[in-house]
């Protein structure tokens, strides 16, 4: 028994998938926002590109539309996390309280990107270093504005010494296994702040 297979020559138009400029921007900032969490709890190195698409529910092929390299996403997504909090601390004193949180200290995937990224950030590119540099002037100046509004001298003084105090604390009080230790890191640096801002 002979077989006959026949082929069509029929040209066949290629599919086409066009996708908006509004969904790439939405697409870009899912993949932002999966890496912000990502890169926060786990560190740069131990997150992988495909790892960031599929936790922004995307496919890795997809990735190359919006970064050019992981090195380029790093950089852009601690841009990003800074951007996000652009408003700026109203209220010192709910500020301070809330960043010096055993909550905040608990969450790192969604809290502040300086606590969570600043050891690991030496080891990347110079644009993900000039990323961070500009976010942390972006909340020494935050923070020496509304220092400014009360009667403290050299505000920014002030500021450069209360977001360093705020960072180291939350960054110590992650790191050791000592839980009354750790929750006692953030009160008293909680109180020195208050008592150096005050005086």
């Amino acid at each position: 028994m002979m077989l006959i297979m026949y082929v069509s020559t029929e040209i066949l138009e290629p599919f086409e998938m066009r996708v908006t400029k509004e969904q790439m921007a939405a697409n870009r900032l899912r993949i932002l926002d999966a890496a912000g969490r990502l890169f926060r709890e786990k560190g740069f190195e131990a997150v992988s590109v495909a790892e960031v698409m599929k936790a922004a529910g995307l496919t890795h092929g997809g990735f190359y539309g919006h970064f050019e390299s992981k090195d380029d996403l790093i950089a852009k997504t601690i841009a990003h996390i800074f951007s996000m909090g652009a408003d700026g601390p109203e209220d010192l004193t709910a500020y301070f309280d809330a960043y010096l949180s055993p909550v905040h200290r608990d969450s790192i995937a969604k809290g502040c990107p300086t606590a969570a990224l600043i050891a690991d950030v030496r080891r990347q590119t110079p644009e993900a270093r000039v990323a961070m540099t500009d976010g942390f002037k972006f909340q020494i100046d935050r923070i020496t504005s509304a220092i400014a509004k009360t009667d403290a001298h050299d505000a920014r003084r002030s500021a450069i010494g209360a977001w360093a105090s705020l960072v180291g604390a939350v960054m110590i009080a992650r790191t050791i296994e000592d839980p009354d230790l750790s929750n006692e890191i953030l009160h008293e640096t909680r109180m020195w702040v208050g008592d150096n801002l005050a005086s």
